[in-house]
């Protein structure tokens, strides 16, 4: 006897085959490649870790290529890509780095999984394998994945906050990614480890607020020692640790948030969240608490769940993370 299957059913199924072709893309996930593509947490880690060997530097450089991937447009990748006006080209982002290693981790895992792992998901993987190598494997997040990557990248669309903005500034552009206080304060954590320029606290020095004074709220003994780094008359821009602890300047831990309460904090907006009413409480928390790396790894993944692009008509998996499919690398 023959079976009759309607119409909408055989579109059921088709959709279904489909799906499971393609990975069920829809919604993160841990695990999403556990099927498909089994070891590609294990190239991850190998490609990083070695990346980290040569060159510990490269753990605050990647959770910085993360974020601003993330907090301008979602976590899509699309910082990744070339162009005359792509989002590389924007301002913020001309000393990003770290694109050499998203390039061998997307080589090595093609050799393995032809486009079935997006660009994005890399990243965010990258940056978790990073963070436990910088916290000396005291930690080590589960980071959902899932993400297909962007088909758009405009410097025009880039939106990131300032180190001169107020808290109450920052944290509103973190809401508008439905990121918390909570999730700012911890994000901003990350500063325990990396560098920034002279030029970005030579006001805090020198002339805070045009007042030809330095700033009030910076403590005067680390005043004259950045003084020192960073001269009003030098031709060059020299670089500082973040994390004012020389002893710790280099891992992830809770010293950051030490340095801010008494006042060491570097940029304006690391020093405002130790003093501002909205934020002082959070600071002290962190810092005479124990828990610092694992709430940091929850704001991470909460960072990669901004704006995610889980629809393929809305998205695509890159063969190689520079350019889109509509590139014949893609093909």
């Amino acid at each position: 006897m023959a079976v009759k299957i309607s119409t909408i059913e055989v579109l059921i199924l088709s959709l279904a085959l489909l799906s499971f072709g393609h990975g069920c893309y829809g919604q993160l996930r841990l695990g999403f490649y556990s099927q498909n593509c089994q070891n590609v947490e294990n190239i991850v880690s190998k490609v990083v870790g070695e990346a980290f060997i040569k060159d510990s530097s490269i753990a605050p450089a990647m959770i910085r290529l993360y974020f601003h991937d993330c907090f301008s447009n979602g976590c899509d990748a699309s910082l990744l890509l070339d162009g005359s006006n792509s989002e590389k080209k924007a301002s913020p982002n001309l000393s990003v780095r770290g694109y050499e290693v998203i390039d061998d981790i997307k080589s090595a895992v093609e050799k393995e999984c032809d486009r079935v792992v997006s660009c994005a998901d890399i990243i965010a993987l990258a940056t978790r394998d990073l963070v436990t190598l910088a916290s000396g494997g005291k930690t080590r997040y589960e980071i959902p994945t899932g993400r297909l990557d962007g088909k758009i990248s405009s410097a025009l669309l880039v939106d990131l906050p300032s180190p001169k903005m107020t808290v109450a500034e920052t944290a509103a552009k973190f809401d508008q990614r439905k990121l918390s206080l909570n999730d700012m304060v911890l994000l901003l954590g990350g500063h325990t480890i990396g560098v920034t320029h002279c030029s970005f606290i030579m006001d805090r020095l020198y002339n805070f607020q045009n007042t030809q004074k330095p700033d009030p709220s910076m403590d005067p003994k680390l005043v004259e020692e950045l003084s020192a780094k960073c001269p009003k008359s030098s031709s060059t821009d020299g670089i500082i640790s973040l994390d004012q602890n020389a002893t710790s300047s280099n891992t992830m831990d809770v010293s950051f948030y030490k340095e801010i309460k008494v006042s060491r904090g570097v940029l304006h907006i690391d020093q405002k969240l130790a003093i501002d009413d909205l934020t002082s409480k959070m600071v002290t928390d962190i810092a005479n608490g124990n828990d610092f790396l694992v709430r940091f790894g929850q704001a991470m993944v909460n960072l990669g769940s901004v704006r995610v692009i889980s629809k393929p008509k809305d998205g695509e998996i890159r063969r190689s993370c520079r350019s889109t499919c509509n590139n014949p690398l893609c093909v």
